[in-house]
């Protein structure tokens, strides 16, 4: 199975980064990550971001650089994980998908679970 190809928004204000809580229903329910979603086949890395946040949240964004790349595979998924810095630009936030966000700051992420891979890339920040 080739690796699924998902991108990873990293939206920092001040010394605050937005994090989502998975839908309980999904895979990994009710852990943590960075909220983003699947590549279409058509679609550049930032087009799908910025595609995936609007759609998930509801605001867009300003995507900049790619800071990691992780993977991640177990018996039901097998994914490459782009994760780059991105700004919030405007629209209010709205949780579509997820059961929660948050605002948290680095040295807070100890309290929070996170899902596979996202977890790798908190020591980048």
């Amino acid at each position: 199975m080739k690796p699924q190809d998902v991108v990873a928004a990293i939206i920092k204000k001040d010394d605050l980064y937005l994090i989502a809580q998975r839908n309980r229903d999904k895979y990994m329910g009710q852990r943590w990550e960075f909220p983003g979603g699947k590549v279409e086949p058509d679609e550049t890395f930032q087009e799908a971001l910025s595609r995936e946040i609007e759609e998930e949240l509801s605001i867009q964004i300003d995507v900049h650089e790619k800071i990691a790349q992780e993977c991640y595979k177990d018996d039901k998924i097998n994914v490459t994980l782009h994760y780059y810095i991105c700004t919030h630009k405007s629209g209010n936030t709205k949780l579509n998908e997820h059961e929660n966000i948050a605002w948290v700051a680095k040295k807070d992420f100890g309290n929070y679970v996170f899902v596979e891979g996202d977890g790798n890339v908190l020591s980048l920040l």
